[in-house]
């Protein structure tokens, strides 16, 4: 069930914005054309499907907040995918704000008529048990609890597989890229189709 919004006419682009940090920006590729959105971008371009990246390495769940309202306003998205909170993760920050951040942005993009994709995640097993499991629970919590369309874990197929990483292990290297986008697409696909 999608969050109602309204239709876009046929002959006008999907707008999608991207709200995310470096998994998102192409950190560490020699050509950002290679990065996961910029795929999804070429992918999608033939059913005028337009793609607007807003990331930014190392934001936070608290950076995608504050900057979220300036980017709706002037991208006035359709489609807003939200992969924010592994920084939030890797600096122990606490999960009540990572919750309480996600979830104002999912209201936000609502509010503005966008619909939301939420991107999960999950800590490297050396965060601590207790930790990492609450980390992870936040997104099934807001997905549930938002009813929002969400992909239980963003890096599934690359995360702990050390070919699809660079060399500091926790950043996807670019043969990586295709399979985030496919991650991604499946997701997005049935929002895209809900939008016309």
């Amino acid at each position: 069930m999608f969050w109602n919004a309204p239709a876009v006419p046929a002959d006008e682009p999907v707008q999608v914005l991207v709200l995310g940090d470096s998994l998102s920006a192409a950190y560490g590729l020699p050509d950002s054309a290679k990065g996961w959105v910029a795929l999804l971008q070429e992918k999608l371009q033939s059913r005028k499907v337009v793609i607007v990246n807003a990331s930014i390495p190392g934001d936070t769940s608290a950076g995608g907040l504050a900057r979220l309202a300036s980017a709706l306003a002037a991208q006035h998205p359709q489609i807003v995918i939200l992969e924010l909170g592994a920084n939030d993760g890797l600096r122990g920050l606490p999960l009540s704000s990572l919750k309480s951040n996600l979830g104002a942005m999912i209201d936000q993009a609502r509010s503005a008529g966008a619909q939301v994709l939420l991107l999960g995640m999950k800590l490297p097993p050396n965060y601590g048990g207790r930790y990492a499991d609450g980390f992870e629970q936040v997104y099934r919590d807001l997905a549930k609890e938002k009813h929002a369309e969400a992909l239980p874990f963003f890096l599934d197929g690359v995360g702990g597989k050390d070919h699809l990483l660079q060399s500091d292990g926790l950043h996807p290297n670019a043969d990586a890229q295709p399979i985030l986008m496919n991650n991604v697409l499946e997701k997005l696909d049935p929002i895209l189709t809900s939008t016309r």
